[in-house]
């Protein structure tokens, strides 16, 4: 999604050319009018703004004076400075208010009402004009039914955001806890984790909501796969791995929505961008004009299986689709995706709504159809509920009255948003007296939250490298704290955050723990010019330690970012190696990114000892960093993604979608599952300041398989000898691993204990797959016991060229750590009934 804000406004220069189009539509709804002279000026960006996308969509009527056209800028900026005098607004009335006698009798208030006959109730009472300017996200007030109107755009990746405009902080809400970027919070692999953060996150926007800043419809997690080590979004993804990514979904998917009674929800989350979507900008191709080219193997085997995990497991109330086209069709206009799979195979009890203009972007710049009543007509009946920008509103009433459409199909659209604005009690009166209407200003940025951030941090902190024990480092010493990120602050934020409670920048938390000395180094992280490493050199050469705090930031990688090369940028790789060289004692590199970095020349440079991967660690991100490089945390987290080389990349368009090597044209794969080639760090590395040792203790090695059919039997022999997960009875089918985990060494420490499974060779397989991960907490010396569950239909399957997933009879390997365990896999021909 791309938003103007209004520091862009106040530097933006007149612009009247074509990518204005791409941004200006979910620009109204960043500002609510809150006087009449307010409401004017925004009544008339409206009128310009609505032309203008009208115009693109082959329009011409109501058109604005040219000379409007010609200050539209003028007049955002206007709108901006008014908008500054009003960033909080007093709380508007709530729906279905007891105390509003215009909707006391309003069968649709009443709360003892199944919520069904309560949505069918309200649908009926609309007009039609009404019902469509629902259908998009800055939703109209209906005065004669009580009804206030609804921003359904607000963000919470990893904390209550403001880039959407249904937040806005200020007043008692000065801002919010803001956890580490979810590609960090992914490191710790601990699930429990996840959770505890949604539910802080959701304490926080229930907050707000019952403050009257902020809505209840969250359009996050993002668990699209971290496919390409180059997408500049990939930090708001739980990385390249299915199944955490999948965890992760529905793990802080629960969180967020909470165990409210019945069918209702804490808050609604969204998981984000339904599907192979993993490209913004490379290279001449964009979102909007991308048609990922997806085999039915890869869609079921990798792209779909987060999104499958937060429907399913996770009960998500909203999918968003994604701006590209998968095979040929856009994906908020596919019925097979939206229809047939969301809601229908995976059971989606909630709504589905578009990325922000993609709906006009399917029309305007994918031309998938002829008329913008067609698009319009296309995506709902393919099953799109709500479109994030006005597309919709401009254009559907037009296509019911052409027959394009049925007034039914908006109905079904709307009773899937309004049951879910039901489910979150959004239409049962003031919201005190019911479920979390006693949370306010005191529930946002408590110690408990923001100590939950510090934890956050350090479980997803990775210790890369750690030479002859460099680290930890010893307390009361002086320290060189050199580098770009070593005294920043948004940047530890990472994308899609809000305004945070506090922040502990890196020099800020390592000067708790010793004297520093300070030097930059470069300006940004960009590291044009070389002109201050003399100063940062003679820093290094005055301490007992040098920390370089370098990496990446928003600007390198970033939405509509995606990043040209994995090497650090600029001159940074010079500065490493020129303060390394001088330092007087140990150096550390600590590197801020969301993706992977090519930092080989600091892997292989004796001079370093210690390498630290700190993600983008949120607002206590500085003093979790210090506490792993003292050593008062263990560092536990693991890499989510593949670190490549360089030279991965010219064998590796972004736009080629195949995750399987092909060794034929040259292609080496994707992701560790696939990827047959060198590596800077592979995914699940990570080190600690102690030693763990695994034992097997309790493993099956023959595993019977139970057919359900004689056709079943047929088809096993027929289908290189494989057994399709749907011809046997997968509920007979879960075996427990018990793995005993030692402390080996003399400090305490946290394991993450990774299992993985290798196929018998075939055509379908790749190197391993991931089927289980826990967190496990031993002091030294002690032992304890993990038990990971495999469910043989789900883990040990793959999924053959077809898309379909089937379990192969033969030998599997289960690999924990060094420890390897073959599973004999073989068809029960006993049980089937003849």
């Amino acid at each position: 999604m791309v938003i103007i804000t209004c520091k862009e406004i106040l530097t933006w220069k007149s612009n009247r050319e074509n990518k204005f189009f791409h941004v200006q539509t979910p620009l109204i709804p960043l500002f609510k009018p809150t006087s009449l002279h307010h409401r004017k000026l925004h009544k008339t960006i409206t009128h310009i703004v609505t032309y203008t996308t009208s115009q693109k969509m082959g329009y011409r009527n109501n058109k604005p004076k040219s000379s409007l056209l010609l200050h539209l800028p003028s007049l955002l900026l206007l709108l901006c400075i008014s908008s500054s005098f009003h960033t909080v607004e007093s709380r508007i009335p709530f729906a279905c208010d007891p105390r509003n006698g215009l909707t006391r009798s309003l069968r649709f208030c009443r709360v003892n009402v199944p919520i069904h006959i309560r949505v069918r109730d309200l649908i009926g009472r609309l007009t039609l004009q009404e019902k469509i300017r629902l259908l998009v996200n800055n939703a109209i007030p209906v005065p004669r039914l009580g009804i206030q109107g609804y921003e359904w755009w607000s963000e919470a990746l990893h904390g209550v955001s403001n880039v959407g405009p249904g937040v806005k902080f200020g007043g008692p809400f000065p801002g919010a806890t803001s956890f580490p970027q979810v590609i960090t919070t992914a490191a710790s692999f601990n699930q429990s984790l996840w959770e505890q953060i949604g539910r802080v996150v959701s304490d926080e926007a229930r907050a707000m909501y019952n403050g009257g800043i902020a809505g209840l419809t969250y359009w996050s997690p993002n668990v699209n796969i971290f496919r390409d080590p180059r997408w500049g979004r990939g930090q708001e993804t739980p990385g390249e791995d299915p199944v955490v990514a999948g965890k992760y979904a529905a793990s802080y998917v629960r969180g967020l929505q909470g165990n409210a009674a019945g069918n209702g929800l804490k808050v609604a989350a969204c998981c984000k961008h339904y599907t192979a979507y993993d490209l913004d900008n490379w290279n001449g191709v964009d979102r909007y004009h991308f048609n990922a080219r997806v085999s039915k193997q890869d869609l079921e085997d990798t792209y779909d299986v987060p999104f499958k995990s937060c429907v399913v497991e996770g009960k998500v109330a909203s999918v968003m689709c994604s701006y590209n086209q998968v095979n040929g069709k856009p994906t908020c206009a596919d019925a097979n995706l939206l229809k047939r799979t969301i809601r229908g195979l995976w059971r989606l009890n909630g709504y589905i709504v578009s990325d922000c203009d993609s709906v006009g972007v399917l029309y305007d710049s994918q031309h998938y159809t002829r008329t913008p009543e067609e698009a319009a007509a296309a995506s709902i009946k393919a099953g799109l509920d709500l479109d994030c920008g006005p597309f919709l509103a401009i254009h559907t009433e037009n296509a019911v009255n052409r027959g394009l459409l049925t007034e039914e199909d908006v109905n079904m659209a709307l009773a899937n948003t309004i049951t879910v604005q039901m489910r979150l009690g959004m239409f049962d009166g003031e919201p005190s007296a019911h479920p979390y209407g006693n949370l306010g200003p005191r529930d946002v940025c408590t110690p408990a939250h923001q100590e939950l951030a510090l934890e956050a941090a350090r479980q997803g902190i990775v210790l890369l490298e750690n030479r002859g024990r460099t680290l930890p480092l010893s307390r009361g010493r002086t320290v060189a704290v050199i580098g770009p990120n070593s005294d920043v602050t948004v940047t530890m934020i990472g994308n899609y955050a809000g305004i945070a409670c506090g922040y502990t920048t890196p020099l800020q938390g390592i000067s708790r723990y010793a004297k520093t000395v300070h030097q930059a180094g470069c300006l940004n992280v960009a590291c044009i010019g070389n002109e201050l490493f003399g100063a940062a050199e003679v820093a290094a050469r005055q301490a007992d330690a040098t920390v370089l705090v370098m990496g990446l930031d928003q600007s390198i990688e970033a939405e509509f970012r995606d990043r040209a090369g994995l090497l650090l940028p600029g001159h940074q790789q010079e500065l490493v190696t020129r303060v390394a060289r001088a330092s007087r004692g140990p150096t550390i590199l600590v590197l801020m990114s969301g993706g992977p970095i090519d930092v080989s020349f600091a892997k292989n440079n004796p001079r370093i000892g210690a390498i630290v991967w700190a993600g983008y660690p949120g607002q206590a991100g500085g003093a979790a960093i210090a506490d792993v490089l003292f050593g008062t945390t263990n560092p536990s987290g693991k890499l989510p993604m593949t670190w490549y080389p360089q030279d991965y990349l010219a064998k590796v368009p972004m736009t080629e979608m195949g995750m399987r090597a092909d060794p034929s044209k040259g292609y080496p794969g994707r992701t560790y599952r696939f990827y047959k080639g060198p590596v800077v760090f592979p995914f699940g590395h990570g080190m600690s300041y102690t030693t763990f040792r695994h034992t097997l203790s309790q493993a099956p090695t023959d595993v019977s398989l139970p057919l359900t059919s004689l056709y079943a039997l047929k088809n096993t022999t027929s289908a290189s000898n494989s057994i399709r997960v749907s011809h046997t009875n997968c509920g007979k089918l879960s075996l427990g691993v018990h793995v005993d985990v030692k402390n080996t060494g003399t400090v305490d420490g946290t394991h993450t204990l990774l299992v993985f499974s290798s196929p018998p060779a075939g055509k379908w397989s790749g190197n391993k797959q991931l089927i289980g991960f826990e967190k496990v907490h031993l002091v030294a010396g002690s032992q304890k016991q993990v038990r990971i569950d495999i469910r043989v239909c789900k883990h040990l399957s793959v999924v053959d060229q077809s898309g379909i997933r089937r379990i192969p009879i033969g030998t599997h390997d289960l690999h924990i750590g060094d420890l390897k365990h073959s599973i004999s896999l073989q068809a029960n021909l006993e049980e089937i009934k003849y």
